[in-house]
């Protein structure tokens, strides 16, 4: 063989391994933008971007678009909007609803979301729901989910006495490696557990064993979604700020000038052994 052709011969061999390396991991910033303005999101989700931080938050997750990723109980799909089209290529997502049998809002929920998904199929047609009984939860086979995440759900399953089991299910669906974000109200240092049950706030710190009793290990925190300007003082706790705003016109500007709550940011990682 001639050597031109030989160095010919030899750079198409590598050509296959190359692109394979150049495929990406991550989500890119143009997928971001253009899922963040999408035409199928609802307008007062949008207007919550900015308290929300949702590219900062799912970047620091580590999300990427090949990944099989479980979001329990999205609610009214905020985070859905984002996640299912940018998963919906090469990716796998999983909206993890408690079971309507659970209670009429519950019901009403898995309603809402798969109207939401039915309207606008390009985004959603791939997108699957999984119905769990919050007392006994299973998210999909073991091992199964390169990432679970959970916005603002914490405090609930606190107040309900559920959440180690629901914590303990995160690790079983999980592949050792994987990661489960958490983004959560976060109450003031030290507070104690019963001062705070009721308001929609935990300390970090009782998130962190939560996750560490079930076998994770903290990665990492983020201030992603921090805000100063929250007292954690309010009158109908966590509820009394924006959205929900509880009070109604009471004080509303005053509420609305701080904004939504300051938030715990954290990524764990079930071990690899």
């Amino acid at each position: 063989m001639k050597p031109a052709l030989l160095a010919l011969s030899l750079t198409a061999l590598f050509v296959p391994v190359l692109s394979q390396a150049a495929e990406p991991s991550s989500v890119s910033a143009a997928q971001y933008a253009e899922v963040l303005k999408g035409a199928w999101r609802a307008p007062e989700n949008v207007a919550r971007d900015g308290y929300r931080h949702p590219q900062q938050s799912l970047q620091f997750f580590g999300l990427g678009p090949k990944q099989t990723v479980i979001e329990i109980t999205p609610g009214n799909g905020w985070y859905s909007e984002l996640l299912a089209p940018l998963l919906k290529d090469h990716g796998r997502y999983i909206a993890a609803v408690q079971a309507p049998t659970v209670s009429d809002y519950t019901r009403k929920s898995e309603e809402k979301l798969k109207a939401k998904f039915t309207a606008a199929p390009a985004q959603y047609a791939r997108a699957e729901v999984l119905e769990y009984d919050p007392k006994a939860p299973v998210f999909g086979k073991p091992a199964s989910a390169d990432t679970v995440l959970t916005f603002r759900n914490v405090h609930n399953w606190v107040l309900a006495d559920t959440a180690p089991q629901t914590f303990a299910a995160f690790f079983k669906v999980l592949k050792p490696g994987g990661v489960l974000g958490v983004v959560d109200h976060r109450a003031k240092d030290g507070a104690s557990l019963d001062d705070i049950k009721h308001s929609g706030y935990l300390t970090t710190d009782f998130v962190v064993k939560l996750a560490t009793d079930a076998g994770f290990k903290l990665d990492a925190q983020s201030e992603i979604n921090a805000n100063p300007k929250d007292t954690k003082d309010y009158p109908e706790g966590v509820w009394t700020l924006p959205p929900t705003l509880t009070l109604g016109e009471k004080d509303k500007a005053k509420y609305q000038a701080i904004g939504e709550s300051d938030r715990m940011t954290l990524r764990f990682v079930k071990p690899l052994k």
